[in-house]
């Protein structure tokens, strides 16, 4: 069989960047160098050669985490290049990454999603409406951005301004959220026109860690991730289907990764990943696994979605 020429795009310029390169070189590792020619990229100062190699390049793996990677940039220069690559493509990348907007289109799917609030840089801000509207405790986020990064835990009216402020240091706009009291969970899926879910993984922080924040994500020990998650049968499989029906909502291609939390029996959708962190012991490889794919072959799968894809474009 024919080695693929495969570019490993990893690194880049957005906050997130030490999280993708952990994620680019422990995929790197993984990779069967019996299948591919490996040629590594970094946004950060090798696009240039990225755009030389591309009539070598056979496909892409993009393991950018935050803009360029998950915003559909990177997407449309490989678009442009003929450089096939796993995941969303430009419309679902942005839509995605766009918190205010995914829950839009949320709603209009009829996905249940916390309410919320957003504020604009320079726009006016009323605290004590917000509070009066959302209660209390919430949460403050950049409509733009991963990671947890930018994102406060708000228990006092008089703390939520202080907190829009730091969050608008990441972002032009604001998510501000009501709190949702009961467990975390995530799901992924897998696919191109038939997304399938994944086992489900409830999230829980330890320690110091109120919420499952940039510390608890990345610092050992700091999380308890259970899979499959401990809820019911009828929960679990709600959360699969909300999380492929996330999917389809987003214009999603490939893969994705639904965070959710679950009060009762309600269930209510946070965000929507379109490229969640890939190392072995991130999230969506660890449900993989309990699926059957190894980390490999998990990685195997994904560009060989990203081929079929490419195959389906006019």
């Amino acid at each position: 069989m024919k080695k693929l020429n495969l570019a490993v795009i990893y690194g880049g310029t957005s906050p997130e960047r030490d999280v993708s390169l952990v994620s680019g070189k422990e995929a790197l590792a993984a990779l069967d160098q019996n299948r591919y020619t490996l040629f590594e990229y970094d946004p950060k100062d090798g696009l240039d050669a990225l755009v030389r190699d591309a009539e070598k390049l056979d496909a892409a793996l993009i393991l950018l985490h935050g803009s360029p990677g998950e915003d559909g940039t990177i997407q449309g220069l490989l678009d442009l290049l003929k450089i096939p690559y796993q995941g969303s493509g430009v419309l679902g990348s942005a839509i995605a990454m766009n918190k205010e907007l995914s829950k839009k289109l949320y709603t209009d799917a009829g996905l249940p999603t916390p309410e919320a609030v957003q504020v604009r840089k320079g726009e006016p801000f009323d605290p004590a409406a917000t509070v009066a509207r959302l209660g209390l405790p919430l949460f403050v986020k950049p409509a733009c951005g991963g990671s947890s990064l930018g994102m406060f835990r708000v228990s006092e009216e008089q703390e939520l301004a202080g907190a829009v402020t730091q969050s608008l240091a990441y972002d032009e706009t604001v998510v501000i959220e009501a709190f949702i009291d009961g467990p975390e969970v995530t799901c992924g899926v897998i696919g191109n026109e038939e997304p399938k879910a994944l086992p489900v993984i409830e999230i829980i922080p330890e320690g110091d860690s109120p919420y499952f924040d940039y510390e608890a994500k990345y610092t050992p020990g700091a999380t308890t991730e259970i899979c499959p998650a401990r809820i019911s049968d009828a929960l679990t499989a709600r959360v699969m289907e909300l999380a492929e029906r996330a999917h389809r909502a987003l214009h999603l291609k490939g893969y994705s990764r639904t965070d959710m939390m679950i009060k009762g029996d309600e269930i209510f959708l946070l965000e929507t990943n379109t490229i969640p962190g890939m190392t072995r012991t991130s999230l969506l490889p660890r449900a993989a696994k309990v699926a059957g794919f190894s980390f490999s072959a998990l990685l195997d799968r994904l560009i060989e979605l990203a081929l079929e894809s490419n195959k389906e474009r006019p």
